[in-house]
């Protein structure tokens, strides 16, 4: 009775564990909306089930934290590099060794540690009045502190971190002195207050509240998709220069995962020429893998070129560039 019993035992332990080996539990602060659709299609090709949990960047992060070993995310999906970067400063993920993410994910839109991957590319830039501005009088984000567009200005919050990553790589590029002194420029040529949102900035262009403005291309698609006429234009900047501030929505796997071939591999699919169009195109974003294909309405707009900065000092400079915007009053 005894043999059997531990027969048994072993048998339960043997099932077990051939179940954790197929299941990949993930922490996402991309919406369920467009992160479900992947999680079923790999589900289906791979028989591997995905369960996961939705949240706010933060949250997930102050989670993984608290939990430490004792978290079962095996793989973190967050947006904005600044993010990514604080997961791997925390502690929270661990390097990977992958020949496929190294060959898909270009060196300046992943970790130098490659503690995670950008999946998803954003491109943050000049948007424009069709009916007010000429699109040759835009050059560059530098250029939006001239005193010519005093009172034309647009910007969303300096709270949200996207502009704190623009301002971090703008740091990046000129030094935290003529990023103030650029920033200050800005402050100085706003039509009104600072907007909550990018599509409310948009909106506000579009209505002749201001001329030019700043936003990511996805937040110009999805209103785009729905009113192809939108009297709004949007213009690559820092082309003679360089080039578009890209950021990444991406993923690592989790410090204390305990199905890290599991998350290694759903994160290579994620990058694969199969999963990139279903990744970026619901949610109007650029593919990371520079061999795929962005989706049709997007690929109209033109190709750009971009900075080649690591996306990382997006997180690096993160404070640095929050300071500076407070000083120079930018809300």
């Amino acid at each position: 009775m005894k043999l059997k019993t531990l027969f048994l035992s072993s048998l339960l332990s043997v099932c077990a564990s051939q179940v954790w080996a197929e299941t990949v539990t993930v922490y996402s602060a991309r919406n369920e909306q467009l992160i479900k659709p992947l999680f079923d299609a790999y589900t289906k090709e791979t028989g591997v089930e995905i369960r996961f949990v939705t949240g706010t960047e933060g949250a997930l992060l102050e989670r993984l934290r608290a939990e430490g070993s004792n978290t079962p995310a095996d793989m973190l999906i967050t947006v904005d590099a600044g993010n990514l970067w604080q997961a791997s400063h925390q502690g929270v993920l661990k390097p990977v060794k992958s020949a496929t993410l190294e060959a898909n994910i270009p060196a300046h839109l992943r970790d130098a540690k490659n503690e995670w991957f950008g999946l998803s590319v954003r491109a943050r830039t000049l948007f424009y009045s069709k009916a007010k501005v000429k699109p040759e009088s835009l050059s560059s984000y530098e250029d939006l502190a001239d005193p010519k567009w005093k009172g034309k200005l647009c910007l969303r919050t300096s709270k949200k971190v996207y502009n704190q990553s623009l301002v971090a790589m703008m740091i990046a590029q000129h030094g935290e002195a003529k990023t103030e002194q650029i920033v200050r420029g800005w402050v100085a040529n706003l039509a009104t207050d600072v907007f909550s949102d990018d599509t409310a900035m948009l909106k506000a262009i579009a209505a002749g509240q201001c001329e030019v403005g700043i936003a990511n291309t996805y937040y110009y698609g999805r209103i785009v998709d729905q009113e192809p006429n939108f009297p709004v234009g949007i213009f690559w900047a820092n082309q003679k220069t360089d080039g578009v501030h890209v950021n990444v929505s991406g993923a690592g796997v989790t410090r204390h995962a305990k199905n890290e071939k599991g998350a290694i591999r759903l994160i290579e699919w994620l990058s694969s020429d199969k999963a990139q169009n279903l990744y970026t195109d619901k949610g109007m974003e650029y593919p990371a893998n520079p061999k795929i294909k962005p989706d049709a309405l997007i690929a109209g707009w033109g190709t750009f070129k971009s900075n080649l900065i690591n996306v990382a000092k997006a997180g690096e400079l993160q404070a640095q560039a929050t300071k500076l915007m407070d000083r120079a009053g930018y809300k």
